[in-house]
């Protein structure tokens, strides 16, 4: 559905700037190529209120109106108070909701449950309900008669049984852009059910009710950004005078590679960005087709699906085998869950082996069930290049694959897990020369060390002189 209003509200000549709430690749992927740009994940697990509001606006700035896509239940959190519920973020930012309902095989009943909704907690601002799942027009009579009676909002859409199935599904949701072929078809289509089952003109009064008030903290000294978000305004306003140093030029920046493809594809824009704050400048790199890494001075392997590329990422033998050969030589290298997993030894899947790039002594096997699903937190209580010992670290992990064998060594596991499964034993975070891989995602905004750790490890590759020549 918010793909579907996104697409239709481009065709109305609108700007709308997507968000997704809660810790997201996927669906943030979907809603990004919707409203073709960048879709920012609002999580206040991961973030503070400062950085949640400051983000908001932020990115909403270049925009006609924000959608922000929630996520399970309105009012589902991870404990009885609500944090982290998607009833939160809009009490935060003000915004009012629209609450999508399922229909099925109800009636009069479904006026109760939004009505419940409405009363759970007041101050939150219900301001539409669409109706999902509707079996026809009778039923849909029904529907509306009961639910603006009885709760006194508008009925904003009634989206039918769909018998067509566009949006196919894997592990724990869509199965993402890159993977999907007819993805832009796909996204023509939610476009065509909202503009012919949603009433795009009341969507947007809706909208327009938002209030104008959103929470400020004027202690802040950033001016409505957090500290990453300015540093990276900074250097781009830097690169638009004519002030700019010789240092800042792309000769003199440190170059790190980010293995985005289908295979890998699970990074949030602010990681990106903050590592560009820091002084890096990203190069992109295709492990499903690229032979040799370009020059180079550190590498960073975010998550994504491997396991459904295993034959084609064992085939690129000379990658895997430079990657391989640059770890032992101290090379900066940090990965997240599928990184993780490709820095191994091997992966097994539906009776097949295929060789991975051997860094690290693991083979990883699938599941039919989660190994790890939820929000993460974890104490750094071991040396590594990343992070000081003793810093807690909030993240998130969402995987199928589990360690069939590890041969490393339980002193490199350098993190202890308060909250969530880790890698193994309830510890996480593999440290082994200048890489670290863990199954635990962080979001650069709530870990500000991060980016620049990488980029001071990056200083310390260049300085050696053992820079990649390029392939």
């Amino acid at each position: 559905m918010s793909v579907g209003i996104i697409a239709a509200l481009k065709k109305y000549g609108k700007s709308p700037a997507p968000f997704k709430k809660g810790p997201d690749y996927i669906d943030a992927g979907w809603l990004a190529l919707a409203a073709g740009r960048p879709c920012i994940n609002l999580d206040t697990f991961l973030l503070n209120q400062k950085q949640i509001v400051h983000s908001f606006l932020f990115r909403s700035r270049q925009s006609d109106l924000s959608l922000i896509e929630g996520s399970r239940g309105l009012y589902d959190g991870i404990d009885i108070s609500g944090s982290t519920s998607s009833a939160e973020v809009a009490k935060l930012l003000r915004t009012p909701v629209i609450l999508c309902a399922d229909a099925t095989k109800t009636t009069r009943t479904l006026a109760a449950v939004i009505f419940g909704c409405m009363q759970f907690d007041p101050a939150l601002p219900l301001g539409g309900v669409i109706l999902n799942r509707v079996a026809g027009s009778r039923h849909e009579k029904k529907l509306r008669e009961n639910i603006e009676h009885y709760c006194g909002i508008p009925v904003v859409g009634a989206v039918p049984r769909l018998e067509e199935e566009n949006f196919p599904e894997r592990h724990m949701g869509l199965i993402p852009t890159p993977e999907h072929a007819l993805a832009r078809k796909a996204v023509e289509y939610a476009a065509q059910l909202a503009e012919n089952h949603m009433d795009i003109p009341a969507i947007l009064r809706i909208a327009a009710s938002a209030s104008a008030c959103i929470p400020s903290f004027p202690d802040e000294t950033v001016s409505g950004l957090s500290a990453g978000e300015s540093l990276w305004e900074e250097k781009k306003s830097l690169k638009r005078t004519a002030f700019s140093r010789k240092t800042e030029t792309a000769d003199a920046e440190l170059k790190i590679g980010i293995i985005r493809d289908s295979a890998f594809q699970f990074y949030y824009p602010e990681n990106i960005e903050a590592i560009a704050a820091a002084g890096g400048r990203p190069v992109y790199i295709r492990a499903t087709e690229d032979k040799n890494l370009p020059s180079l001075d550190a590498l960073y392997i975010g998550g994504g699906f491997p396991e459904t590329h295993g034959e084609i990422l064992s085939k690129n033998e000379s990658l895997r085998n430079e990657i391989r050969h640059l770890a032992e030589k101290g090379f900066p290298i940090y990965a997240e869950c599928g990184g993780l997993m490709y820095l191994g030894e091997s992966l097994r899947t539906d009776g097949q082996t295929w060789p991975m790039c051997g860094v690290l002594p693991i083979v990883f096997g699938l599941s039919e069930k989660p190994q790890g699903l939820g929000y993460t937190i974890v104490r750094v209580d071991g040396e590594n290049p990343y992070y000081p010992a003793g810093t807690e670290i909030r993240g998130h992990e969402f995987r199928y694959s589990r360690v069939l064998e590890w041969r490393g060594n339980e002193k490199d596991l350098v993190f202890f897990m308060k909250r969530g499964k880790g890698f193994l034993n309830g510890r996480d975070g593999i440290s082994y020369k200048n890489v670290f891989a863990t199954y635990t995602h962080i979001h650069a905004l709530g870990v500000p060390e991060w980016a620049p750790s990488l980029i001071a490890n990056a200083k310390i590759w260049r300085a050696s002189g053992q820079n990649i020549s390029g392939g």
